[in-house]
């Protein structure tokens, strides 16, 4: 009996395509083997150290980032309402309709107390031109919870409201009496010493002060260095304090260093209703507001008009934060015009959304004069903010 090879899969030889058995042993591997790397410990390492640094990374990703994110906030027009709420109400004095819009601006901060942002939140935000990455401490003070923020916050909205009132009444002409409380004095200024918290202003340089106004108008007045006499009231008797004024850096005037907490007495009854923004930036649309409703001119003249900026009870336009969201908020909500502070001018050049125009102004009176030559088609002529201003 012939005798064969025996094979595993029961079948007897076949001819292969290189003309050799089929079936045969072989110590030679597929070509597809032939190439693959060789598993060692440096590539099963190196694999390892790949993948935690994955995990790592996708971690750090959603741990807490000690950064605030700021984004452009909603706007609202201070000549409208606030759902069915009027945001201005006036009483006690004839007011006017506008066909236009001044349109107060608002930065939505993520990362404050309470509410941290992620990294990664962070990383997207520096990706977006429209926001802004800060440290958390540059927007929140230290060791504050969020419900003392927000009350903070809402102390200065209110105070700004009542600055505002007293600015654009003034401007209009109005006497606004006024209890003019002395709340303390600034370190290393003439007043440090002199005058004491609860000293009631009552004369300056023997006039006597009845409004806020007054008391500004007499320092504009003097010149920087020179002796002034303030006169108080304390402990119900009326005394005469002798104050050396300083200067202010860029300005021409003079000042005691005194911190006045004025209580106004206004001679029309106007009420600013709004809901869920604080601070004190929307001080100067509020201002121009009120100036607006109590002139029969139509001042913007159907024009959109955004701005932003502190307002002093002396008409003083003072700078914000976040004027770069803000830009970006008026103009998505329709704003063509944009009034920015004079001393924010840096942070605005370069970072002014197209179709926007800014506008710089210092007073209320810039103010409401920008207002007015927009309205009428000649904002062209504005002063505007440049890398020199």
């Amino acid at each position: 009996m012939p005798s064969g090879r025996a094979f595993a899969s029961g079948a007897g030889p076949t001819a292969s395509p290189d003309g050799g058995a089929a079936g045969e042993e072989s110590d030679q591997l597929p070509a597809e083997r032939l190439d693959a790397p060789p598993v060692t410990r440096r590539t099963v390492t190196l694999g390892i150290t790949l993948l935690l640094t994955a995990v790592l990374a996708a971690v750090a990703l959603v741990l807490p980032a000690p950064y605030a994110v700021r984004a452009p906030g909603p706007t609202e027009n201070t000549l409208g309402e606030q759902g069915d709420t009027p945001l201005i109400e006036i009483a006690g004095a004839k007011t006017y309709e506008s066909t236009g819009e001044l349109r107060l601006t608002t930065v939505s901060v993520a990362g404050g107390p309470g509410y941290p942002v992620t990294a990664g939140q962070v990383v997207e935000a520096w990706l977006d031109p429209t926001r802004s990455v800060v440290p958390v401490e540059s927007v929140f003070p230290e060791a504050t919870s969020a419900e003392e923020q927000q009350q903070a916050s809402q102390a200065e909205m209110v105070s700004s409201q009542e600055s505002a009132t007293a600015a654009a009444l003034t401007e209009l002409g109005m006497d606004v009496p006024a209890t003019l409380t002395v709340a303390g004095a600034e370190s290393g200024t003439g007043a440090d010493g002199v005058v004491q918290e609860g000293d009631v202003v009552v004369s300056f340089q023997g006039q006597p002060v009845t409004t806020y106004a007054q008391l500004i108008d007499g320092l504009a007045e003097t010149e920087p260095g020179s002796d002034v006499v303030l006169g108080v009231r304390r402990d119900g008797a009326t005394r005469d304090l002798t104050i050396t004024t300083g200067g202010v850096e860029g300005a021409d005037r003079a000042v005691m260093g005194v911190y006045i907490d004025p209580e106004y007495d206004f001679p029309v009854d106007v009420s600013i209703q709004i809901e869920d923004i604080g601070g004190p930036s929307a001080g100067t649309m509020f201002a121009l507001g009120i100036i607006d409703k109590l002139t029969p001119e139509d001042e913007a003249n159907g024009k959109v008009i955004a701005g932003t900026g502190t307002m002093s009870p002396e008409g003083l336009v003072g700078p914000i934060g976040g004027i770069e969201q803000k830009l970006y908020g008026a103009r998505r909500d329709g704003a063509t015009w944009f009034l920015a502070p004079a001393a924010n001018c840096p942070e605005v050049v370069g970072n002014v959304p197209d179709g926007l125009h800014v506008v710089r102004i210092g007073t209320l009176a810039d103010a409401r004069q920008a207002v007015e030559a927009i309205g009428s088609g000649e904002g062209a002529s504005l002063d505007t903010c440049s890398a020199s201003s």
